[in-house]
């Protein structure tokens, strides 16, 4: 599926419901396929044309990654020659992500694989494999990134919990910075001030 949209374009408009968007980045291990399902779009390996595909995402210690079975993947491949992509939510909030993949070491990439293989002991996830994965295999040839968002504050929001009482203010932060932002906008608007050398 390609989409019209280019993964590097530095204008994307982050005026989104940051608890909603909180709320669907914090997936867990009981989190259900739909809960983990997104859409990212990437650029094509060779022709650089955006490609737009639906894929899971899983959360580990906190950070986000993209991983997928043994064996070649385009998304992987246009990701290692443009590392720019887009995450698209749609499950409970529509928002567009722009964010960066980047690399993980060994040590890593063996936490995060050996935590998506443990949710092959869920009923829901096993009917979906013909058969159960092997972990050295995958340790070889899965491909794996990190997601790494622009938005620092979805760094912070989203590991929230309902007895952290800062975490509401970080989730109102952003919001709070677009409404003072639009409301000089419209002063500045109305008043335009002239800048001049100072005569004295």
């Amino acid at each position: 599926m390609t989409s019209d949209r280019d993964p590097s374009a530095d204008d994307y408009d982050y005026d989104y419901d940051y608890d909603a968007v909180a709320h669907a980045l914090d997936i867990g291990p009981d989190s259900t396929a739909a809960e983990r399902t997104i859409d990212i779009t990437t650029r094509g390996a060779r022709s650089g044309i955006p490609r737009r595909i639906e894929v899971w995402f899983h959360r580990v210690d906190g950070r986000w990654y993209l991983t997928g079975m043994p064996q070649p993947r385009n998304w992987y491949a246009n990701l290692r020659a443009h590392p720019r992509f887009v995450v698209h939510l749609k499950h409970g909030v529509t928002a567009d992500l722009p964010a960066t993949a980047a690399p993980v070491d060994e040590p890593t990439r063996r936490r995060v694989i050996t935590a998506v293989l443990d949710l092959q002991d869920r009923p829901d996830v096993a009917a979906r494999v013909s058969e159960r994965q092997d972990l050295d295999d995958w340790l070889a040839r899965s491909p794996l990134i990190e997601i790494v968002f622009d938005d620092e504050q979805l760094q912070t929001v989203s590991s929230r919990s309902p007895g952290n009482p800062s975490a509401s203010v970080r989730v109102f932060a952003k919001p709070l910075q677009i409404v003072f932002k639009r409301f000089f906008e419209r002063v500045l608007e109305r008043h335009p001030v002239s800048w001049s050398a100072d005569p004295h």
